[in-house]
């Protein structure tokens, strides 16, 4: 186990959590759940329903993923492989762990992985 892990799980449980409750509350039924949602040649109320109704699609798909890599993280920590990139199985660099505490990948395959 990597120096100082009662910490770092410490550190990524209470992550984990802040993005469970996030999570739950994007994804929470809305108000009125039949409201109209529509695209057209004005901005009106359906127009503007609409692109909040995509943000939150988006802001809870990034939520899920970073909530899947710190679960990943806790796994790799009990599997005495925290620290070691998935893709690989070189080690993680420690300026990188310090930044993000869940990341699973080297920099450099994490850059591979990075579309654009």
């Amino acid at each position: 186990m990597p120096p100082h892990s009662d910490e770092l799980v410490r550190l990524l449980t209470q992550r984990r959590s802040e993005l469970r409750d996030e999570l739950a509350t994007l994804t929470a039924v809305p108000r009125d759940p039949m409201a109209a949602v529509s695209f057209g040649k004005r901005i009106g109320d359906g127009t503007t329903e609409a692109v909040e109704r995509l943000n939150t699609v988006g802001a809870a798909n990034s939520i899920a993923a970073t909530l899947a890599e710190v679960e990943r993280a806790l796994q790799k920590i009990s599997d005495g492989t925290y620290g070691v990139c998935d893709v690989c199985g070189d080690a993680i660099g420690d300026e990188r762990l310090e930044a993000i505490p869940w990341a699973t990948l080297c920099i450099s395959c994490a850059r591979a992985r990075r579309p654009g």
